[in-house]
């Protein structure tokens, strides 16, 4: 064998050799690809060629080699006959077999032509198409078939087969006309009605492998369709899926048709955005499933993409989610030990009921002492004996009602509650439901109510005023020894004041409900307005009344004359005093801390943020929360507004959604009055503008108070769980683990001081010092995240924080998620392909498709279970803060869990939670 010599230039070399092949190297199998093999596979060219002669022509450049050609060298075979015919003539394929096995003899160069690179692409795509072929398994097609359901999961998984088809039977009798469904009500049959669109892209692709093109179909029609739908096969379900795309069925599925289906998987998840996109996202899947660039896709491509789906998926999550990677952790488990065991679920038990049942046992145990004390203090007078047990009652009755309308108050008192937070007092006082506490004092005060009023009206009253003259006698004395009618009981002092009294409590605790303070219950005008927050705050306030009126029925209270008897001021002068100054405080304080506005940014959602100076002295806790008062507004109106600024930081912000009158006009006057000002889009922190102070209303801010959230450097590790606008006070606490892990890894560099100002040091002691002076310990190692929101808009209101936290969080402190529930879960096919772009995006890009960070959306909602038990299986032995802010309907749930997960392993999940 032999290689040409090539033409004499400075750049090439001339090269000739002959190579002699050794005998054990004649039945080498594998060549390998690199270029010491070629002599190799040249020589088993030979054997299979009957030992022709073949004539090698190489153009060996500075960094590459080329082939050029390929011919058989004149030779006598046996029979004498001169073989000089070309190579194709006894191996067609002998330039194609040398190129492919050695890709770096070509190059792209004016030789190569068209037929040779088109018959490599197809080649290539051949050789994946077979290693695909290889690579799937009966698990990754399981795996696969999750993620491809033409039903709902819940669906499915609640009824069986049978029952599926008798209510899709039960939708065609009453949508088909004349035996006969139309093609527009194939969703709203099948059980896909908020996705019509989509429906019909399913029922025409179903109709295509039929061979018709048919606008309604027949019963048998639709249930060979539900057949189909509902089989359980990955090559069924797979091959809907592409017919869907394939509309003109010639077997391939290009760019267009691509960008068709995106467009309409995001048409039913009502994501206008991704529409729009629809033209990119296309590219980047032709780009992944097509290399060769041939312009098309076909089935098995397909369904590679969904094969590898956990792959992809896997691939984008380190760029979001640092440490979801997790193995079981046996050690996390209690001990099986039956001693062992009997004390954990004991020291559980105390830990979980004893905060909230010593308290709740407590003032339980204080109102029947109390009960009992008077009820047979008044057994032992005079007046029993005409009145008897209904004025024991009564008077029982009412002593508790002292009791709670002196304790009603304290959970009220904010700036108190903020300062207990602080202590010791923590440890045994649930101060996280106050809110609860207050309600129940407050059903408390209703039951004594209705005692003592129906005891006294239906029943003592009557007794004293039938009474006959000896018994009556008995206690004349306490009535100026004149017989009271039942008229001179109601029109006296005490009936006035304690008719009035009810009739005041009665309003202010109804509007005080859910059904009217959350609009529920919806009345005609004008008595619509008795519904709201505003009702509810102007109604409480007539409670001020009632306790001046308690004081008045206290005093001239019937069979009672010494002072010291009259215990009603004894019970409520305290607290009540207590209150009054905490209003008093909150009324100087908030005209010292009228804040200047730095930005206002409107936001998508119907929320805007305010970022405001911070007043000089203000100090504040990641987690705590702000009362806000415009006066232009309403002059007596404060409401509560999470801080979403970190305690280091030299502005106060604030994020706040328009849900009522008060929040629409405030959004109304401070948009309006900055116009240029404001800013559409998202908040950027840390940037102010500058704004027009004259022309903007004046903003009183009181507080901070206490809210669960601010306790979180008491536990190792962090499950904060946002709904909606429910993540604003968890921003805060983002900010400050990240901006307080930053301050110590630099003092850990420098290991000197480093010089700050004054105001950042007292923010940062704020957050970093008990209230000894002593300095706090950073326990907290990371935090878990998980934002759950029904729109895709709301993921512009923290986009620049999620951005920053993703730049700064280079230990991976931080783990965000973020749950879009609008979107049909993950596994659905009508979000299948969205999840393949939003995962390739992730991958290739670093970007989330619907937030636009390096944060990865996930779909529906989270499996709290896995949630938590990843947690626990993760960080064995830790203490963990579960905090919660959103809707009520979470709570439960993460209360159970956190139950759950405490008694069966080794970590510790604390609860805690507030409502918006």
């Amino acid at each position: 064998m032999r290689a040409s010599s090539f033409g004499s230039s400075s750049k090439r070399s001339d090269y000739n050799r002959t190579f002699d092949l050794p005998d054990a190297l004649q039945d080498a199998g594998d060549y390998g690809v690199g270029g010491a093999m070629l002599p190799i596979f040249l020589n088993d060219l030979r054997h299979e060629e009957s030992q022709d002669l073949i004539e090698v022509t190489l153009e060996l450049d500075a960094d590459s080699v080329v082939l050029c050609n390929v011919t058989p060298t004149a030779r006598t075979n046996c029979t004498g006959n001169e073989a000089g015919e070309d190579l194709s003539g006894t191996s067609p394929s002998t330039t194609s077999r040398i190129t492919r096995k050695f890709p770096w003899l070509t190059s792209p160069s004016r030789r190569t032509t068209s037929s040779d690179i088109e018959e490599q692409t197809i080649s290539d795509r051949e050789a994946r198409k077979m290693k695909a072929k290889l690579a799937r398994t009966t698990s990754s097609a399981q795996q696969a078939l999750k993620g491809l359901r033409f039903i709902s999961k819940n669906t499915a998984r609640t009824r069986v087969s049978d029952d599926l088809w008798k209510t899709v039977e039960s939708r065609f009798e009453s949508l088909a006309n004349d035996g006969l469904l139309c093609r527009e009500d194939f969703g709203e049959c099948i059980g896909m009605v908020d996705s019509k669109e989509f429906a019909v892209g399913i029922f025409d692709a179903l109709a295509r492998r039929r061979g018709q093109k048919v606008t309604r179909i027949t019963k048998e029609e639709l249930y060979d369709f539900w057949l189909q739908l509902s089989d359980q096969s990955f090559d069924a379900r797979l091959q809907i899926f592409f017919d869907m795309a394939d509309s003109n069925e010639d077997g391939r599925i290009t760019r267009a048709e691509v960008q068709e289906l995106i467009m309409l998987s995001a048409s039913a998840n009502k994501l206008s955005k991704l529409q729009e996109r629809a033209e990119e996202y296309a590219s980047l899947i032709m780009e992944e499933l097509d290399p060769e660039n041939l312009g098309y896709i076909e089935l098995w491509q397909l369904e590679t993409l969904l094969l590898q789906r956990d792959t992809y998926m896997d691939y984008s999550r380190p760029l979001s989610m640092p440490s979801v990677g997790w193995s079981p952790n046996r050690s996390s488990f209690r001990p099986k030990t039956v001693v062992s065991r009997v004390i954990s679920k004991l020291r559980r038990f105390i830990l979980e009921k004893l905060q909230r049942g010593w308290i709740l046992l407590l003032w339980v145990a204080a109102m029947a002492w109390l009960f009992y004390w008077k009820f047979n203090q008044y057994r032992n007078k005079a007046a029993f004996r005409v009145m008897g047990y209904c004025l024991c009652a009564a008077k029982g009755a009412a002593e508790t009602v002292k009791l709670n309308m002196a304790l009603v108050l304290l959970p009220v008192c904010r700036n108190t509650l903020t300062w207990l937070r602080s202590t010791r007092a923590r440890l045994f006082v649930p101060f996280d439901d106050n809110l609860y506490f207050h309600k129940i004092i407050a059903s408390a005060i209703v039951v004594g109510i209705f005692i003592h009023a129906a005891s006294h009206l239906t029943c003592d009253f009557p007794l004293l005023i039938n009474s006959s003259p000896e018994e009556f006698a008995i206690i004349s004395s306490d009535f100026n020894y004149n017989k009271p009618t039942y008229k001179d009981f109601i029109s006296g002092i005490e009936g006035v004041t304690g008719i009035s009294m009810v009739i005041l409590m009665a309003i202010s605790f109804t509007l005080a409900t859910n059904r009217f303070r959350k609009n529920v219950v919806r009345l005609p005008p004008p008595l619509n307005r008795l519904t709201g927050f505003n009702a509810f705050w102007y109604s409480h306030h007539l409670l001020g009344v009632v306790y001046v009126l308690l004081l008045i029925h206290g005093t001239f209270m019937y069979l009672v004359h010494k002072w010291y008897q009259k215990t009603t001021w004894m019970y409520i002068t305290v607290p009540l005093l207590l209150y009054v100054a905490e209003r008093s405080l909150r009324t100087c304080r908030s005209e010292h801390y009228s804040v200047k506005i730095l930005k206002v940014s409107v936001l998508p959602g119907n929320v805007f943020s305010l970022i405001m100076l911070k007043p000089p002295g203000f100090k504040y806790r990641s987690g705590q929360y702000i009362f806000l008062q415009c006066p232009s507004i309403s002059p007596f109106e404060w409401h509560p507004f999470s801080i979403t600024s970190a305690p280091g930081d030299d502005y106060l912000s604030v994020h706040i959604r328009t849900v009522g009158d008060w929040t629409q006009e405030l959004k109304r006057v401070y948009s309006e009055s900055t116009d240029s000002a404001t800013t559409i889009g998202r908040a950027k922190f840390g940037q102010s503008g500058h704004m027009n102070q004259r022309s903007l209303p004046r903003l009183l801010v009181d507080g901070p108070y206490g809210a669960p959230a601010q306790d979180y450097r008491n536990y190792d590790v962090l499950l904060l769980v946002g709904l909606g606008i429910g993540a604003t006070p968890f921003i805060s606490i983002l900010r400050d683990l990240l901006n307080n892990t930053r301050n110590i890894d630099e003092q850990t560099d420098s290991n000197t001081e480093t010089s700050v100002s004054d105001d950042s040091l007292n923010s940062f002691a704020s957050s970093n010092m008990m209230p000894n002076g002593r300095k706090k310990m950073q326990r907290t190692r990371c935090a878990h995240f998980y934002w759950v929101t029904r729109e895709p808009a709301s993921f512009e209101w923290f986009k620049g924080v999620m951005e920053e936290v993703a730049e700064m969080d280079l230990k991976g402190v931080i783990e965000m998620h973020n749950y879009l529930t609008s979107v049909y879960e993950e596994g659905d096919a009508r979000s299948t392909l969205l999840t393949m772009v939003q995962a390739l995006n992730h991958a290739k890009h670093g970007v989330d498709i619907l937030s636009g960070t390096r944060v990865r959306t996930h779909f529906a909602r989270p499996n709290w279970k896995e949630v938590f038990t990843k947690i626990a299986s993760k960080y064995p032995c830790a203490t963990v803060g579960v905090f919660y802010c959103g809707l009520p309907v979470l709570a439960k749930e993460l209360r159970n869990l956190s139950r759950e997960l405490s008694h069966k392993t080794s970590t510790r999940f604390d609860f805690h939670k507030e409502y918006f």
